[in-house]
């Protein structure tokens, strides 16, 4: 009797639509597992969400069929509407084994830019299991014409369908809170298109994409090529020249940036304990080879690392909220550092990052920046405790890039992106120094941010003594930079006494100061090292650089920033929220703040207003123009004298290493890669690292020499430079 009433169920239309719901959220699960391979590595919440969400929206999209009386309407819309939720599902599919990312709304829409980005035919792309995701399809096709399916001709009532679509709504909302509570600002922030889909499913992952497709667009749209003349008239009265005592003196090298996760500026130079927290940067930080900066604050809004990197490859400030990279980064126009570099002075690109490559969007971005090579995780062993859950550990991923390294054509501007110390902080015993003992300050994040930021500082050591091995040391130039702040406010009270401060005495300004983070400039040979007390942000990295590598006519590209080394800079310091910092005073929170003696100013003078008021327009006007260059794409409307135009289409990150040893072979004698200059042996066996996931214990006594990379004792001091006027 059950039989024939599950039977009778499934005959009506509510059991035809159910029946087809079940059968996408079986097919999702397949393509989850067998494809996206999002299950491993995932949450307890994120393995609930993806059981659970392609239940309701797949309810909320087949089930319009049932507003419609006549079966011959009923069944043919279901169906369609079954076919295109199988559609979204096998296009991703695909497009996921060539790209390791989802679709967006931009790149379906762009047809013939996905058919070149593939690279090969949707078929050489498929598998033997893609058969599943159709084969009911023919099945239902066949019963329908065969007359072995009939149509039901019972409707469905208006208020059973209303029911269906309100139980539906408030499922994907139920999702959608629990997502955030877990996830916060993962809508807004949409850093990760695989995140997105985890928590939501890859049709709700699709609707708000389109949203923010057309967000973009109508933005876009207002925009006018004249609005680029406000931007350039901007830029002449803002660029400041070289110094001459600067200019020029890393002409030709390699370039490493080392992008420092989550560190901050008071990590250096710290003992705790007696012990110093970071001794190997510390000794990196006094070289006599190093340009150090102790005035240098994180600038970064939602988008955080994204942000950072884009600040430091574009000198142009992040969104005011969302994530530039995330949301506009896929057809955005850059002028950025490895296409800048590229054809200014032949230049090869790469980055290493042991996180997923669509993290950030950033196999899209790269492509826009003109980044030749993008060595994400697919490119390195994860697996077992090899990583975190933001990818590869450092001391790893410094090692294990080694045959990549080494290919590369020279002069190369290399990019690694550390993530081990990342929040919530919380390192692997096998990973800690036995021998330091971190801070008690009542909070586990406070005490396990320096038990990460020492792993961070043995890593970087590591691949510094890698680097003289290897003879790339003394040709190459090393940039050091946090990237955004690792104690979060909400911590610091606690991390007050560790930096022998009062926490009761704490205030909004306290916050503030600690958005410095580390950034400095190690130039092997250089031996003029000093700490500059100049004021600045990530947005002043790019003139900096560009003018230490000699590039000559950086007053053509769109730079917001000032040249950290010129002494006509101006040092205002503008935040992404509007706040800013001088020398003299804060303006934090509408208040301002003398920093000389760390108080606020209850009743300033009327020439200080109007000095605050003069500094708040430097940081609002940069921070404008900022938003219309980004938010409008306005440098699609400005190419400089001599510079092509980066096409997105002409990079494809899949087979780098390959694409490297082809291009060895052609340049044949000409080539500058290291592995040929080493006589076509690979440097790999010069690499030593105490990493316990290769099977090597760590010793009891400390691995760490606190010895200068320009082979001082790192005890020596410097003279340094004061502020600039």
């Amino acid at each position: 009797m059950k039989q024939k009433r599950l039977s009778d169920w499934l005959k009506s239309r509510m059991g035809f639509i159910t029946m087809l719901v079940l059968l996408v959220w079986a097919k999702t699960q397949m393509a989850n597992i067998m494809d996206f391979k999002l299950y491993e590595g995932a949450s307890f919440v994120q393995w609930i969400t993806m059981v659970i969400n392609p239940i309701p929206i797949a309810f909320l999209t087949i089930g319009l069929a049932l507003y419609f009386k006549s079966p011959k309407l009923f069944y043919p819309i279901s169906l369609i509407l079954y076919i295109a939720n199988l559609a979204l599902i096998q296009l991703n599919v695909i497009y996921y084994r060539e790209f390791t990312d989802f679709m967006s709304v931009s790149v379906m829409l762009g047809y013939d830019k996905v058919n070149q980005g593939l690279g090969a035919s949707g078929f050489a792309l498929s598998n033997i299991h893609d058969i599943f995701f159709w084969l009911d399809l023919v099945i239902f096709i066949g019963l329908f014409l065969f007359k072995k399916l009939k149509l039901n001709t019972q409707a469905v009532s208006r208020l059973k369908a209303f029911s269906v679509t309100s139980f539906s709504l408030l499922a994907c909302m139920t999702v959608l809170m629990v997502s955030e509570m877990e996830r916060p600002q993962l809508i807004t922030r949409q850093f990760d298109s695989k995140m997105l889909v985890k928590y939501l499913g890859i049709d709700v992952y699709t609707a708000f994409d389109a949203v923010r497709a057309r967000n973009v667009s109508e933005l876009k749209n207002s925009a006018k090529s004249s609005d680029i003349d406000k931007v350039r008239e901007y830029i002449n009265e803002h660029n400041v020249p070289a110094s001459a005592e600067y200019k020029g003196i890393a002409k030709g090298r390699n370039v490493f940036v080392i992008h420092l996760e989550s560190t901050q500026q008071f990590s250096l130079d710290l003992k705790i304990n007696d012990q110093e927290v970071t001794p190997f940067l510390n000794s990196v930080y006094h070289s006599k080879d190093t340009i150090g900066f102790d005035n240098f604050f994180n600038q970064v809004g939602q988008g955080k690392t994204s942000d950072a990197e884009n600040m430091l490859e574009t000198s142009t400030f992040g969104l005011p909220q969302g994530s530039l990279f995330a949301t506009q980064g896929s057809n955005h126009t850059f002028q950025a550092m490895p296409s800048i570099l590229k054809q200014e002075q032949g230049y090869s690109s790469a980055v290493f990052h042991g996180n997923n490559a669509s993290f950030w969007n950033r196999n899209n971005v790269y492509k826009n920046m003109g980044y030749q090579y993008f060595f994400d995780a697919s490119y390195f062993d994860t697996s077992g405790d090899k990583a975190t859950g933001y990818g590869l550990k450092d001391k790893l991923l410094f090692a294990d890039s080694v045959p990549y390294l080494e290919r590369l054509q020279q002069p190369f501007y290399a990019k690694y992106i550390t993530v081990t110390n990342h929040f919530p902080f919380t390192l692997d015993d096998e990973d800690k120094d036995p021998n330091f003992q971190t801070s008690d300050s009542g909070s586990k994040v406070v005490d396990g941010y320096f038990e990460s930021n020492r792993y961070m500082d043995e890593s970087i050591n590591e691949f510094f003594e890698y680097l003289k091995k290897s003879g790339l040391y003394d040709n190459s130039i090393v940039v050091l930079y946090g990237d955004h702040y690792g104690i979060s406010n909400s911590e610091n009270k606690s991390l007050a006494p560790v930096l022998g401060k009062d926490p009761d005495n704490w205030t909004a300004n306290d916050n503030t100061q600690l958005q410095r983070v580390p950034f400095m400039i190690h130039i092997p040979g250089y031996q003029k090292g000093h700490i500059n007390h100049t004021y600045g942000g990530e947005i002043d990295v790019m003139p900096t650089l560009l003018h230490l590598l000699g590039v000559e006519d950086t007053k053509k590209y769109v730079q917001l920033g000032q040249d950290l080394l010129s002494n006509k800079r101006t040092q205002v310091v503008a935040m992404r929220d509007g706040d800013f910092v001088t020398p003299e005073y804060s303006y934090v929170n509408s208040v301002i703040y003398d920093n000389k003696i760390d108080k606020a100013i209850e009743e300033p003078s009327q020439e200080l207003k109007a000095q605050i008021e003069k500094d708040k327009e430097i940081a609002h006007k940069q921070l404008s123009m900022s938003d219309s260059i980004n938010q409008k794409d306005l440098l699609r409307f400005y190419t400089p004298e001599g510079f092509k135009p980066v096409e997105a289409k002409d990079y494809n990150y899949s087979n780098g290493l390959e694409k490297l040893k082809e291009l060895e072979k052609q340049r044949g004698d000409n080539s500058r890669d290291l592995y040929t200059i080493n006589g076509n042996k690979s440097t790999k066996s010069l690499y030593e690292t105490d990493a316990p996931q290769y099977g090597t214990p760590r010793s009891n006594s400390s691995r760490i020499q606190q010895v200068n990379p320009d082979q001082g004792d790192g005890t020596e001091s410097h003279e340094s430079i004061q502020p600039n006027p």
